[in-house]
């Protein structure tokens, strides 16, 4: 696996990959910082995104995970910057229990560049697994514009 760190409005963030694809992001700090193209490209992208540059991700990503995972991380990365839609939404499209798109959102390997942040509950913001939790998705979707559905 090889890693790169970088510093954004919502913490330092590690992209891991496998040589080939963009694995895994998370809020830890690596001091390594490998030389890769896909790492390189996301890291590139994910300052491009925080400075209001970049509204969608072209990335190799590699989602681990269950085929039903794989299916909801689908789901996110087709919401559109600034939109957002509830985890009923895309269970219905999926023909599986709300609650497991829950699970599954919670279980993104790669935050912020598959968006899980613009996944909510029917009646609240849901969660957000990441450092700071739902914090942090106030801010992703603030910084989207979808703050309108804070108020």
């Amino acid at each position: 696996m090889y890693m790169s760190s970088l510093s954004t409005p919502v913490g330092r963030l590690t992209v891991t990959s496998d040589g080939t694809a963009i694995t895994a992001l998370d809020w830890r700090e690596t001091t390594r910082q490998d030389d890769r193209p896909e790492l390189r490209a996301a890291c590139d992208q994910i300052e491009a995104y925080f400075a209001g540059q970049l509204a969608e991700f072209d990335l190799p990503l590699a989602v681990t995970g269950t085929p039903f995972q794989q299916e909801v991380c689908a789901a996110m990365q087709a919401i559109p910057f600034g939109e957002t839609l509830t985890y009923g939404d895309i269970a219905r499209r999926l023909g599986a229990p709300a609650q497991a798109v829950g699970q599954a959102c919670g279980g993104n390997p790669i935050p912020v560049i598959i968006p899980c942040h613009r996944v909510l509950g029917a009646r609240s913001l849901g969660g957000f697994s990441a450092a700071g939790g739902v914090e942090t998705k106030v801010w992703l979707l603030r910084h989207e514009g979808a703050a309108g559905l804070l108020i």
